[in-house]
């Protein structure tokens, strides 16, 4: 098995990624893009950098270094850090945000994979050696959601998926069949707790992937934070697209959703 770069944004999700390939038996070396990457990483891997996400020109350079032809992207990296100038790009970052048509998340990402591609780089899908972490069709928690909260969950998920094909986000807060909030730039954490200011208790939270999904990057995720920021929220439910969602420490995620008094299922569109 090939030896794969992977380049990290924040949260879990590197870390479970980096530790199921080590079960597999193949080497990561670990490429931090921004600033707030779970510690944790840089103690799975003795390959480990950080270059700023901007640095194309060092990202490749790192990459040869590391001798990883197979490249995987996984965490999440804030377009707000391009709109409030915190990126500060090398030559080759600017050729790319000067080549791109409009900066949408998919735009965006899927010039990057092209970059790499130039290069001679594989990306590989998210999906490759997350498979165990898919979510299937069916109820998670001891609670099932009631005949308002299955309503909203439908209504939700289909949303969702909606926004998705518009590339606006992965993420929709409805209570009674209204909108309260849609993900767009600021993050999934921020929806749910605007949205469920907006419900004052009761939202449900829907997550779907887009209907074109490119599985090399941008997965959508659900994880304990999600509970913790839906029960800061009051919101009181989960709906997750079966087989396109990625429920990672799913043991403690679950486990919280139950404390919390949330119920979560995953079912499709």
């Amino acid at each position: 098995m090939n030896k794969v770069g992977l380049l990290a944004g924040v949260g879990r999700l590197p870390v479970e990624y980096v530790r199921r390939m080590t079960e597999l038996g193949c080497e990561v070396a670990i490429i931090a893009l921004v600033p707030g990457v779970d510690p944790e990483l840089r103690t799975l891997s003795n390959e480990y950098r950080e270059v700023p996400v901007g640095k194309i020109g060092k990202i490749l350079e790192a990459l040869r270094e590391f001798r990883a032809k197979d490249v995987v992207m996984l965490g999440k990296v804030s377009k707000e850090l391009i709109m409030e100038g915190s990126i500060i790009p090398d030559f080759r970052g600017m050729a790319l945000l000067a080549r791109v048509k409009d900066y949408k998340d998919d735009t965006l990402l899927l010039a990057c994979v092209e970059e790499l591609s130039k290069e001679g780089f594989n990306s590989l899908s998210q999906m490759e050696a997350l498979q165990a972490l898919i979510v299937e069709p069916g109820l998670y928690t001891k609670r099932a959601p009631d005949e308002r909260e299955q309503l909203d969950m439908n209504f939700g998920l289909q949303v969702a998926h909606e926004i998705g094909g518009l590339d606006i986000g992965q993420t929709v807060v409805v209570k009674d069949r209204a909108v309260m909030a849609v993900e767009a730039i600021e993050g999934t954490d921020a929806c749910i707790l605007r949205g469920g200011a907006l419900a004052r208790g009761g939202a449900i939270v829907a997550k779907a992937a887009k209907p074109f999904q490119d599985h090399r990057y941008d997965v959508p995720p659900v994880c304990p934070d999600t509970i913790l920021m839906m029960a800061q929220a009051g919101a009181t439910g989960i709906v997750m697209e079966a087989g396109r969602t990625l429920l990672y420490n799913r043991e403690k995620t679950v486990a919280l959703a139950e404390e919390k008094g949330i119920t979560m299922v995953s079912q499709n569109l």
